[in-house]
């Protein structure tokens, strides 16, 4: 039944995600799944409240479960932290996502990001600690950099997409809202997604289900350099026949 709820959690907040796990093993769904459902749950945990306090006391909560779950303890409380119990005595792993907890206290204030850094380093907690997390759980060995490197810039693609709600909500998501800063952080990203890729070889084929979580990251990243003003509007949705197309040359060839 935890498992079931993961799918459900998953299938409806992150469509994309799901539509990349629906061409794998049970056995990869069984961990991505979850995973992806605790990032979920991370994720609202800093938005249950108006009062920050409240929204810091529920990430601790997560952050408090995440180490004793690392520390062999049980995985009882929540459907999706049971649906994790295969975490139970993973040190390691739980410590990185543990840092997502941490990284999400962003979204609990509103202070914004003084310099391109600050925000690329937001993203690696995030979005890149995410893929590498997965990319483990997919039997990669290690915390190879390229895997690192391509959820951030992958991650950088899903904020500007998220630009347009983060400022509703009074949020500060980049640190400067003109289209030439706009434009010069799609062009880092770009060069993110380079480096990742040119040292493919560091990363196990056994990583792809993780990776291409990432698929529409190069088409987001292209559009933003060429229509910086795409970003404040919210238009950067891709069709969809684009997107399945995308994915399943993707897939099919294994070029992340």
């Amino acid at each position: 039944m935890s498992l079931s709820h993961c799918i459900e959690r998953v299938t409806a907040q992150d469509p994309d995600r799901h539509l990349v796990l629906q061409g794998f093993p049970e056995a990869v769904q069984a961990r991505l799944y979850p995973l992806y459902a605790l990032n979920l749950e991370i994720g609202r945990a800093a938005w249950v409240s108006r009062e920050p306090l409240v929204c810091e006391m529920r990430l601790q909560w997560w952050a408090d479960a995440l180490e004793r779950l690392g520390a062999g303890g049980g995985a009882k409380g929540h459907p999706v932290l049971e649906a994790c119990g295969f975490l139970s005595g993973e040190a390691a792993l739980c410590a990185q996502i543990a840092g997502i907890v941490a990284a999400r206290s962003w979204d609990v204030w509103s202070e914004p990001f003084e310099e391109d850094d600050a925000l690329f380093a937001h993203l690696e907690a995030t979005g890149g600690a995410l893929m590498a997390v997965a990319a483990q759980l997919c039997g990669a060995a290690g915390d190879p950099e390229p895997v690192r490197q391509f959820g951030t810039a992958s991650a950088l693609a899903s904020w500007f997409r998220a630009v347009p709600e983060l400022e509703a909500r009074g949020r500060w998501p980049l640190p400067e809202g003109n289209e030439a800063a706009v434009r010069r952080l799609a062009a880092r990203g770009t060069s993110l997604l380079a480096q990742a890729r040119a040292a493919r070889g560091q990363v196990a084929k056994a990583a792809l289900p993780a990776l291409l979580s990432g698929w529409q990251t190069d088409g987001i990243l292209d559009l933003v350099r060429r229509e910086p003003g795409r970003v404040a509007a919210g238009q950067l949705v891709v069709p969809d026949y684009k997107r399945r197309g995308s994915l399943a040359f993707r897939a099919l060839t294994g070029r992340w």
